[in-house]
């Protein structure tokens, strides 16, 4: 899971937000007051919770410093309301602005979205380097978004794509339908992980033409699918 910097100078505050993300598996630093949370932001969390008003530097000091050597999101909390302070946040360098009292559950679901994304965009990268996959019998370039089964091309969309992207770059790693979905769809798409399981499908289909009898995605029964190693 992810290392978190809580930054607050509310000390009953950041030990509920501490209890809590903990119990969710995460690492928590804290910092109280301005200097401590420039210093242990330059330890390269995944995530850095901000409080605006703290003693020493404020939040929009800490963030204004670190901002470009400490690329995580930040996520700002502040009692302040005004449209200008959140603004101020979002414009030096923070990615998210909640407004105290929030509620905790509100508060995970925008800490689960952001460190979701930051995966993506890391997946992203490495696709740009490892630009072409080889498997027996398979070939997949990953900046054309092409495909080819023995040589012949196959015509997949940009969902089955991105699914059998996902899968290759990680193979013999069991993935369920609802993480295939929110890699894929994302965290606040509308719809259901069922349609994983067609698209997957389709894939096999267009597949089966020119390798019938290799399988190249195989389900894992009661957990979700993953691309075999050794085919």
């Amino acid at each position: 899971m992810a290392r978190i910097l809580i930054a607050d100078d509310e000390e009953d505050l950041v030990r509920l937000l501490k209890d809590t993300l903990e119990a969710q598996g995460h690492q928590i630093l804290v910092a109280y007051d301005g200097p401590t949370a420039l210093e242990k932001a330059y330890s390269q969390p995944d995530l850095i919770i901000l409080d605006i008003m703290m003693p020493g530097l404020d939040g929009y000091a800490v963030c204004r410093q670190i901002r470009d050597i400490v690329p995580c999101p930040i996520i700002f909390l502040s009692a302040r309301q005004s449209e200008m302070d959140k603004v101020k946040g979002l414009a030096l360098g923070g990615d998210d602005y909640i407004t105290k009292p929030f509620g905790l559950k509100e508060l995970s679901a925008r800490i689960a979205a952001h460190l979701r994304r930051e995966q993506r965009a890391i997946l992203q990268s490495e696709s740009r380097e490892k630009r072409h996959l080889a498997f027996p019998g398979l070939i997949i370039d990953l900046q054309s978004r092409e495909c080819k089964v023995h040589g012949k091309p196959i015509a997949l969309t940009k969902r089955e794509f991105d699914i059998l992207e996902l899968l290759a770059l990680h193979p013999g790693q069991v993935f369920s339908r609802d993480q295939i979905y929110e890699k894929i769809w994302g965290y606040d798409a509308e719809g259901d992980s069922a349609t994983v399981a067609e698209h997957i499908k389709n894939i096999r289909s267009k597949f089966s033409k020119y390798a019938a009898g290799t399988e190249y995605i195989s389900t894992v029964w009661g957990i979700g699918y993953r691309f075999n190693k050794d085919i």
